[in-house]
């Protein structure tokens, strides 16, 4: 990936733990450095297709001075979400702030934090069987749709059969690619919110339910914390989930099972029917 650079902007505020950082103000030194395409820029001469490095100093002084935040490891969290939810073009960004003038009682250059952050790409599994099935999934899409989200593609609805527990109406499934800042354990954590807003009870193992949200691929990483469980332990056996999700990433690899999810659809379709 291609990188920009902006070394040391100087930049005025008030940040910091004592009431007298927060009054006075002092100078703060700003690195980032950008993963890009710059290809097509360079190929073209067109400063629409890259990012204008002096509009984007003057946006980072302002953002970085509209509050007073008591750590810079927040001002650098919040530098990154503004430019990678602002710029299009970026992929991730690094960030190196620094504080020269830190009140510590000792002489040093400065004191600082640098931090990474990137976009992900998730794909998620949805379902709905009670109330307004095609609502549901849509609200949720919507939802899901914003603040450190951006829903890439979505696949066709289709009407499956339950699973487990049989008693209760067809499924309306659909699968969509996500791309999100949020690391996986916060990113089943907005899904989970997402599915108590819309009213999902949690009273029968594989009962009814007006959404489920199911992450099913991060990355490529593979994971098992007690919050989530990446890929989907369960993916590959089911075709419910396999069918919408090849229609939409056919040639992603399962990082586990290294097979693509196009040919794990076509060997789960031998055995079964949706």
């Amino acid at each position: 990936m291609d990188k920009m650079y902006i070394k040391d902007l100087e930049v005025y505020a008030f940040h910091g733990v004592n009431q007298e950082e927060k009054n006075m103000g002092q100078r703060f030194l700003i690195s980032v450095e950008l993963g890009l395409n710059l290809r097509e820029a360079g190929q073209t001469d067109d400063l629409n297709r890259t990012v204008n490095y002096a509009e984007l100093c003057h946006n980072l002084e302002r953002e970085f001075t509209k509050q007073k935040y008591h750590l810079i490891e927040k001002g650098a969290e919040e530098l990154a979400n503004y430019i990678l939810l602002n710029y299009e073009r970026v992929e991730n960004v690094k960030i190196l702030l620094k504080k020269p003038w830190a009140p510590i009682g000792k002489p040093l250059d400065y004191a600082a934090v640098e931090i990474e952050r990137g976009w992900h790409r998730a794909y998620i599994g949805l379902g709905s069987n009670l109330g307004d099935k095609e609502g549901n999934l849509n609200q949720a899409l919507e939802r899901l749709n914003s603040g450190f989200c951006r829903v890439v593609k979505v696949s066709n609805k289709y009407s499956t059969k339950p699973v487990g527990f049989t008693e209760q109406d067809d499924f309306l499934n659909c699968a969509a690619e996500l791309k999100t800042l949020y690391t996986p354990e916060e990113f089943i954590r907005f899904l989970l919110h997402t599915e108590k807003e819309l009213k999902r009870e949690r009273l029968i193992k594989w009962g009814p339910r007006t959404i489920d949200l199911d992450v099913l691929l991060y990355d490529d990483i593979i994971t098992s914390s007690e919050e989530i469980v990446v890929p989907h332990p369960r993916m590959h056996e089911r075709l419910f989930v396999l069918k919408p999700l090849s229609e939409i990433a056919p040639y992603v690899m399962h990082p586990v099972l290294n097979k693509r999810i196009m040919e794990l659809q076509e060997e789960v379709s031998r055995i079964q029917t949706l």
